[in-house]
């Protein structure tokens, strides 16, 4: 999949449209759509084509328990357009995106919901407004995060990956901790896939980031203390602290500009967001949340240290 074109103003005129709605009346699904059931699915597929000749496939894999319902609801309502038009920006070629929706699988009845590589805005809106935000999650601080990482990294195929080695980007939000191992009997459950025994979280983590750049959003300060630790264990300084979830799509944006090389340093990004109009607290936001990660590739701004 991944097919069709995108257009910037058609999206935002789509979200304008919805700016005065509830998120009951943008998203009003009560069950899992029957072509988000990941049951049985082979393979999801992000392919280049003459339109869209150097693919780069992007994984929103979005908690949608009672507690981080709002990002889905501020990307459907306000927020996908800036992302495409930040990448546009930074001339990153042909993004497709696919949405994943992830809860709780010991207690939720649909803790795994995962749509299709998408090239255009009206097809993205689609899958993404479909999502049921079932609003669930238990009491135990832990959600089915690892459940979402084996799926992507089992049953995607993307020709940026098989053709010219080069990674996605898998963008997981959450505010909980994963299982210690995705079990086997909710592999076989939820997915269909007849595995010998459970597959720890790290195992997983480690087959996703073969094909994936992963990273973990938590969406803001007063969530960070709890889990922060445990998914560094997991993802290192892949691990992105926001300050509000608001800021979602112009982070993972400043993430991919980071990793390919288009955005050669912290200045240079906050620039380009003041020119896009973003506020200046705002950009202050992203710049903070992204300043470790910048730094590890060199790209913060600081000055290198003189060494004698």
């Amino acid at each position: 999949m991944g097919y069709g074109n995108y257009s910037f103003d058609a999206h935002q005129t789509l979200t304008l449209q919805r700016s005065n709605q509830t998120k009951e009346q943008v998203f009003t699904a009560t069950k899992v759509h029957p072509l988000m059931n990941p049951f049985g699915v082979r393979v999801r597929e992000s392919r280049d084509s003459p339109t869209h000749p150097k693919s780069l496939g992007i994984v929103f894999a979005l908690d949608v328990t009672g507690s981080m319902g709002d990002i889905p609801d501020l990307l459907a309502r306000r927020e996908l357009p800036n992302f495409f038009k930040t990448l546009i920006d930074f001339q990153v070629a042909d993004p497709q995106v696919l949405f994943m929706f992830v809860g709780d699988a010991t207690c939720d009845s649909g803790p795994l919901q995962v749509g299709q590589f998408e090239s255009s805005e009206k097809e993205m809106d689609q899958w993404l407004t479909w999502s049921w935000l079932e609003g669930g999650g238990g009491g135990q601080e832990k959600e089915s995060y690892e459940i979402a990482m084996y799926w992507a990294a089992r049953h995607i195929d993307m020709d940026c990956w098989r053709k010219r080695k080069k990674r996605g980007y898998f963008f997981m939000t959450g505010d909980e901790l994963p299982y210690p191992s995705a079990s086997r009997s909710l592999i076989r459950s939820l997915i269909g896939d007849d595995v010998p025994t459970d597959v720890t979280t790290t195992q997983v983590v480690d087959e996703l980031q073969r094909v994936f750049e992963p990273f973990f959003l938590v969406p803001d300060a007063a969530r960070r203390d709890k889990v922060e630790r445990r998914w560094r264990d997991l993802l290192g300084d892949r691990v992105i602290c926001m300050e509000g979830p608001e800021d979602t799509c112009h982070v993972t944006a400043g993430l991919v500009g980071l990793v390919e090389g288009v955005v050669p340093d912290l200045d240079h990004l906050a620039r380009r967001l003041s020119q896009s109009g973003v506020p200046n607290p705002r950009i202050g936001a992203v710049i903070r949340a992204l300043t470790p990660f910048a730094a590890t590739l060199g790209r913060d701004g600081a000055p290198a240290p003189k060494l004698t």
